[in-house]
């Protein structure tokens, strides 16, 4: 399984990303469809234009590339069940690897051993990703009570 970088967007690109992007929400707002049809018109030819049937999910996933696109960032596309070195997931987790090892031997963080090898699931990063948040927001929520309590906040 291999990943899919999509480079930053032209300017022109951004204009036509956000455009279409939002069509495809404002869309989707409206639609209880269980599909949506597209007919591809090319260069004005009806009669024969191809029609398209997409499920939702498709174009809601469509819009946040697009969205991405818009704001003119660098994007990776990740199968779900793709694995990566403990290098590959510091890099997306934006810590040192030391760190990623660390959490693993603290078990934090899950892998399976290639030989002498670590292997980390996408998935797990992404649920790795969301506790810390989980955590952080938490820690934050309590630092606030605490200065509510001492009247800190002025």
């Amino acid at each position: 399984m291999r990943k899919t970088v999509l480079e930053p967007a032209s300017e022109q690109e951004a204009e036509m990303a956000l455009a279409a992007q939002r069509c495809i929400e404002m869309a989707l707002d409206h639609s209880k469809a269980e599909f949506i049809t597209l007919k591809l018109d090319h260069r004005g030819a009806k009669a024969n234009a191809p029609v398209l049937k997409l499920p939702p999910r498709a174009l809601r996933f469509l819009a946040d590339v697009l969205r991405q696109m818009a704001k003119r960032e660098p994007m990776v596309l990740v199968p779900q069940h793709h694995e990566m070195s403990t290098q590959e997931a510091a890099n997306f987790l934006s810590v040192s690897r030391p760190f990623v090892i660390k959490e693993i031997g603290a078990g934090r963080l899950q892998c399976r051993l290639v030989n002498r090898h670590r292997r980390i699931a996408f998935s797990e990063l992404v649920r790795y990703q969301e506790d810390q948040k989980k955590s952080t927001s938490k820690a934050l929520d309590e630092m606030a009570d605490i200065s509510r309590k001492l009247k800190l906040d002025l």
